[in-house]
């Protein structure tokens, strides 16, 4: 795309967002996806506001000079004030391998908070991993839980830096459970955490999803499995929560299951349901593009029916409209399922 057409581009996707920005800065939201190449005119990049980081990247091809100068120059006119970090992640290892200038490349690893719906997140531009801390698509979810989760206890399952949990306690959750695999996660989730007064203490489980899902449904988790000694993994007592949010990538293999959100998502939606109360909620998610909105649904009816619950009412929860799709069929899925 020639360089005018890019900034075009840009131009007619900040014009659209204004009414939601403005909406967004009311309630004390700083971070939004500004451009969503996919549906606005460039496949493969986006452009995203985190607080005062202006986060590029590209997932295609890798941009040229010209058109890098171009972002940054648009982005320094119409929201100034912001730290521009470019990520390629076209590549293998690309994002980790990227070179940037000494000055910026410290700017990149810089940790920052930004807010969202008056919680407080960390942020950096570049650390070990490839994605941002906190995925903007899902704040439609986190804007849900906080509305479903006063009072109540809420298991977050993959919950990578706890940002569903942050926010559910900062909504006057009960009681807050996040599990994930990672130890660096976890670690993120924590100071997210202390970033926040807090009216409860969270719990961080840095354990396998099925273990800690088999051992909350009362299920156990044995410590040999066909004669195999299974990984360690913490010991959790038997219960059930009000609320369990369940959102997997999209594949992952472990001594305890493989996660395979196209293939057998039922898998884990039939654990996640034994360790959602009755009369509870279960929100699952997919972010599989080639799946539809359809045959996910019937999946999960078929699941829930073959392990005896019974879905009573479904809601469909869309990314909010910074994210837009070209037909209306966002990859991002969100269930929400009272069962």
């Amino acid at each position: 795309m020639p360089t005018s057409q890019l900034t075009a581009a840009l131009q007619a996707a900040f014009t659209a967002r204004q009414d939601l920005i403005e909406r967004l800065h009311a309630e004390q939201t700083n971070a939004y996806r500004l451009f969503n190449g996919s549906s606005e005119g460039q496949p493969g990049l986006t452009v995203d506001r985190y607080g005062d980081l202006l986060l590029i990247q590209t997932f295609h091809e890798a941009l040229d000079g010209h058109d890098r100068s171009a972002i940054e120059h648009f982005y320094a006119e119409a929201l100034p004030g912001l730290t521009a970090v470019y990520n390629d992640r076209s590549r293998p290892n690309s994002r980790i391998s990227n070179p940037l200038p000494a000055e910026v490349l410290e700017e990149a690893h810089k940790p920052r908070q930004f807010r969202e719906m008056g919680v407080h997140y960390m942020v950096q531009g570049r650390h070990s991993g490839q994605d941002p801390w906190l995925f903007l698509d899902m704040r439609a979810g986190r804007r849900r839980v906080m509305q479903e989760v006063a009072g109540k206890s809420l298991l977050n399952l993959f919950a990578y830096t706890c940002g569903v949990g942050v926010a559910a306690a900062k909504a006057g959750a009960a009681h807050v459970v996040n599990v994930d695999f990672s130890e660096s996660n976890i670690r993120v989730g924590k100071d997210n955490a202390r970033l926040n007064d807090l009216p409860i203490r969270l719990r961080f489980v840095q354990s396998d999803a099925f273990a800690a899902m088999r051992q909350l449904a009362g299920l156990g988790q044995p410590g040999m499995v066909r004669g195999k000694r299974m990984p360690n993994f913490p010991k959790l007592d038997a219960r059930t929560f009000d609320l369990v949010f369940l959102d997997p990538p999209r594949y992952a293999k472990s001594a305890f299951g493989v996660v395979d959100i196209i293939n057998d998502y039922p898998a884990l939606m039939k654990l996640a349901l034994a360790c959602t109360s009755e009369g509870g909620t279960l929100i699952c998610c997919n972010n599989a593009a080639q799946i539809s909105r359809e045959t996910w649904a019937d999946q999960l009816q078929r699941c829930a029916a073959k392990a005896g619950r019974t879905i009573r009412q479904i809601e469909w929860v869309a990314p909010e409209s910074d994210f837009p799709s070209h037909d209306g069929q966002p990859p991002l899925k969100i269930a929400l399922l009272r069962v």
